[in-house]
């Protein structure tokens, strides 16, 4: 029951995705621009890494897609309880997972495929790395997605306007953005914010996405991103699934 009312749900937004074409294509303008625009600046430079400067750059953009994107899904929600399209679905017998699971995997499906227009764009400007570094990068930005998706959707069933969700998921992601290193590795600053850093769970999915693009699989950075990664997304799915059985609509 679980897989077909996940498999319900997952339909139904994507099917809403994907009649907004714009959307989908919009949404991975701004990782672009820096691509565009950013990139060329760090052609050449010495970032204190392994690999081209592309290959430090376009693993941090993936991933600001996930950030940026997911965090913001909840606006949706907001919409749909100003509708009473949530409280409909909450009287329904489908499982409250599955309302939150067929959302998150919609919003994962939607910036992997972004996630591949910009790796397709990076290849065309002088990216160069391993197939299996690119799809862990992917994985990456999946699990990415499913988290803070899940987190975002479990505060704005809690909050009651957008007025309330934008300036609360702006303190978060700005903090997240700024010390985690996407835009250059934080190795290059000074030791108190490289510490400072190691705090953001989200530095040790940089620092994977980064090695996987130089073919370093079996580092201790994959490990840690790894373990953050599959730790975070349990974590939040269990907080947004309890958040969807208990908030009222």
């Amino acid at each position: 029951m679980l897989f077909q009312d996940t498999a319900l749900i997952y339909g139904r937004y994507l099917r809403q995705s994907l009649r907004s074409r714009f959307a989908l294509l919009f949404g991975v303008l701004m990782p672009l621009l820096y691509l565009l625009f950013f990139g060329p600046l760090l052609t050449g430079l010495p970032l204190g890494g392994h690999g081209s400067s592309w290959q430090v750059l376009v693993p941090g953009l993936l991933l600001q897609l996930g950030l940026f994107g997911a965090s913001f899904a909840g606006f949706a929600i907001i919409i749909e309880k100003s509708h009473g399209v949530v409280e409909r679905m909450r009287v329904t017998p489908v499982s409250r997972l599955a309302l939150l699971l067929g959302r998150v995997l919609r919003d994962a499906t939607v910036f992997v495929f972004q996630a591949v227009l910009l790796v397709l764009a990076a290849l065309v400007m002088g990216l160069r790395a391993p197939l299996p570094g690119v799809l862990i990068g992917f994985a990456f930005v999946a699990l990415l997605t499913v988290s803070l998706a899940s987190l975002s959707y479990a505060l704005a069933m809690k909050v009651g306007t957008p007025q309330e969700f934008g300036p609360a998921i702006n303190a978060m992601t700005m903090p997240m953005m700024l010390l985690s290193g996407l835009m250059l590795p934080m190795t290059l600053g000074p030791t108190w914010l490289d510490v400072l850093s190691h705090f953001v769970p989200f530095r040790y999915l940089v620092d994977a996405v980064r090695d996987a693009y130089v073919g370093s699989y079996a580092t201790a950075h994959m490990l840690y991103g790894g373990l953050v990664a599959l730790a975070f997304t349990a974590l939040a799915v269990t907080v947004g699934t309890r958040v969807f059985r208990t908030a009222g609509a």
